[in-house]
């Protein structure tokens, strides 16, 4: 794989992502996410919480064409850079907010609010590669990029080694032609555990394939972990029994969109693997 398509995956995976969550914010889609969001910043004694949807859809929107004006035109790289830095850290920086963890779990994350807000992470390494491609070498940006899949993967396989998470992802698995046969094997936990090993399993092979640099295992895990972002996807298609614009506009439409992000991460992640290759038979 080279730059150029790694950089139109990315390209692909940011513009359709942003698209249809701007067009969802902008519609009132997931009203919590931006009232919890903007009230950690106090926005919300000013500004009401509809017009914070609609100026966040129309931020998303911004970044979606900015994607588009700095494939073209290299000088609005500094811009995209900020824009998608902005757009990633103001719901990371939420974690930290009393309303995002479950008290009576330890602080353990809230089940939607948590697995939601840290896949915001997979824009920061995504900006970095398209607006400095040359400041750092292949290596470096793959172990970048490494690092929201692992913070993902890690953070919500392990989840689900927890009754409440195992109970909370029924509805998913059970109308998925793709994994409810894991209930016709295993119980609700049980299933719910083979889902974290898998997710735990592949995350560990990908980076100690990065690391060691052994770009067959890698591409073997790229493929691996990139099978539960497909996944997720499918669900907008079998949760409601059909894909719809509501669809979209729900908090399960943006959490499962937001995963696209991740295809990106991993092309990177191969781009690296085919350069090692490259080399290996030079």
């Amino acid at each position: 794989m080279t730059q150029n398509h790694t950089n139109h995956i990315i390209q692909s995976s940011l513009l359709i992502s942003f698209l249809l969550l701007g067009l969802s914010f902008f519609f009132g889609g997931n009203a919590n996410s931006i009232s919890n969001t903007f009230s950690f910043y106090l926005v919300t004694e000013w500004v009401d919480t509809p017009l914070l949807g609609i100026l966040a859809g129309m931020a998303f929107l911004w970044a979606g064409l900015l994607v588009i004006i700095a494939a073209r035109e290299p000088a609005f790289n500094d811009v995209l850079l900020i824009t998608l830095v902005l757009i990633a850290v103001m719901p990371l920086l939420t974690l930290i907010s009393d309303t995002r963890w479950m008290t009576q779990l330890g602080g353990f994350p809230i089940i939607g609010s948590g697995q939601g807000i840290i896949k915001y992470a997979a824009l920061i390494p995504l900006a970095i590669y398209l607006s400095r491609y040359n400041t750092l070498s292949l290596r470096q940006h793959a172990l970048l990029n490494f690092i929201p899949v692992a913070l993902v993967l890690y953070w919500i396989g392990g989840m689900k080694f927890f009754e409440f998470e195992a109970n909370g992802i029924v509805s998913l698995v059970d109308t998925s032609p793709f994994m409810s046969w894991l209930y016709v094997v295993f119980s609700v936990q049980g299933a719910s555990n083979a889902i974290g090993v898998y997710d735990v399993l592949f995350t560990s092979l990908l980076g100690f394939a990065i690391w060691q640099k052994m770009p067959r295992l890698g591409l073997a895990a790229v493929v691996g972990a990139g099978a539960v972002f497909g996944m997720t996807q499918t669900f907008l298609f079998t949760a409601n029994n059909a894909f719809s614009a509501d669809t979209i506009i729900t908090s399960l439409g943006q959490f499962v969109i937001k995963d696209l992000w991740f295809f990106g991460n991993l092309a990177v992640i191969v781009h690296y693997g085919a350069t090692i290759g490259n080399e290996s038979t030079e």
